[in-house]
């Protein structure tokens, strides 16, 4: 009998987990486990926002994939996955193709639009470690820039992040934090730069505790942040954002768009055939989605309903983690002729949002609310505990966050 064939997309939180996990509960001569990914690193997509602002260098982010895979257990290739095929349990690959037996999917997120002119084109979405640094370096840029000429532009000092969601507010806490700094280096008056965020919903946050919103605008506003809440954005040109709030627009002249307000799974799972919901699609208790036993899909790309408030989970890293965990037990089952799997149910441990260095809010273990350091620690103690599953006190001492007191 020959050793089944697993093959996993992405080394996201999903991807990355689910192969760490198989080599320790499967043995070489058991299975053949290919990991693919576009890049020779894993990189924390929560930390993103940081690399993005120029708080947080980006090699502190990305992880060598070979530095917590172990290449004798799993066959790594570097390559960009172009197609799925299902039907005939085959991955396309730029340079060449996969069979497998079992498929684990975790090919991460996209931006979504929602089709608002000008915002494909001229706005920066925080998606990768290139597009992170990208975003450091063109506010530099603009920053370097404004005292270099005769006609001063306020455009390259106004800052517009699209969305009051997770990533948004995590990036313009950062943003408040670098623009001091950036104004010192530069020679601009700090009361020149506006760090402004636009957000559709009435309330920036959508889904926090009110008490929380509350205080993290609070802190974000004495930091200088500008919010436009419930205001629709409606076009970004070069050079402006265009806005509606009740019924009036409004224009924001601006060189810099980030846009934090929108994802969609990645649309290779869409046109691979499976039932989808802008690139999410949806699975069963097994994580596998409907009538392809042989695949499993973990993270951004899943749509998995929560029954008590018949609404998807929201796609975070905790639950791709988790997910990740899962599948691995599930596959090492399968492997050993075991076919009664385990449903998946997420163990929410709570959320928190970071508000610049020593600065958050969260709700962990049941409902208890935290602000401010303590928040903040606890968010270090979440990114660590990550780092030590995966690769052990080594990888924590090397990336993790221990400064606690900062």
């Amino acid at each position: 009998m020959k050793n089944p064939n697993i093959v996993i997309l992405g080394a996201g939180y999903g991807g990355i987990m689910t192969a760490v996990k198989l080599q320790k509960s499967l043995g070489v001569n058991e299975a053949n486990v290919t990991l693919v990914n576009k890049h020779s690193y894993h990189y924390q997509t929560t930390w993103l926002h940081e690399n993005a602002a120029g708080t947080l260098h980006h090699d502190r982010t990305r992880i060598q994939i070979k530095d917590v895979i172990n290449t004798s257990k799993i066959n790594f290739i570097q390559d960009s996955v172009t197609e799925i095929k299902p039907d005939e349990k085959k991955v396309i690959l730029e340079n060449g193709d996969l069979s497998y037996d079992y498929l684990v999917i975790g090919l991460g997120f996209e931006a979504a639009t929602f089709g608002i002119p000008g915002l494909k084109e001229h706005a920066f979405t925080i998606g990768s470690i290139n597009q992170a640094r990208l975003i450091r370096q063109h506010i530099e840029y603009n920053f370097a820039k404004y005292n270099n000429e005769a006609d001063k532009k306020q455009e390259r000092l106004n800052i517009v992040v699209g969305g009051a969601g997770f990533t948004g507010i995590e990036f313009v806490g950062e943003l408040a934090n670098r623009v001091p700094e950036l104004c010192k280096e530069y020679d601009v008056p700090r009361e020149n730069v506006r760090i402004i965020n636009v957000e559709a919903a009435p309330t920036a946050l959508p889904g926090f505790d009110p008490e929380l919103v509350e205080y993290a605008m609070n802190s974000l506003e004495a930091r200088g942040v500008e919010f436009k809440i419930g205001a629709m954005i409606k076009e970004v040109t070069e050079n402006k954002l265009v806005f509606e709030k009740d019924e009036q627009r409004e224009e924001i002249p601006t060189n810099t768009v980030v846009w934090a307000a929108g994802v969609r799974g990645n649309s290779i799972v869409e046109n691979a055939g499976f039932e989808s919901n802008r690139g999410r699609t949806p699975v069963s208790d097994e994580l596998r989605p409907k009538g392809y036993d042989d695949v499993f899909i973990v993270g951004d790309c899943a749509l998995l309903f929560n029954e008590e408030t018949e609404r998807p989970y929201p796609p975070t890293a905790q639950i791709a983690i988790q997910q990740a965990e899962h599948t691995a037990a599930n596959l090492t089952k399968l492997v050993r002729g075991d076919n009664h799997l385990e449903p998946f149910k997420p163990d929410l441990k709570g959320t928190v949002a970071s508000l610049g260095h020593d600065d958050a809010i969260g709700v962990v273990f049941d409902d208890k609310k935290l602000f401010g350091w303590s928040a903040s620690a606890m968010k270090k103690v979440i990114d660590n505990r990550y780092l030590m599953k995966l690769g052990g006190p080594g990888l924590v001492m090397k990336k993790g966050k221990l400064n606690f007191f900062h």
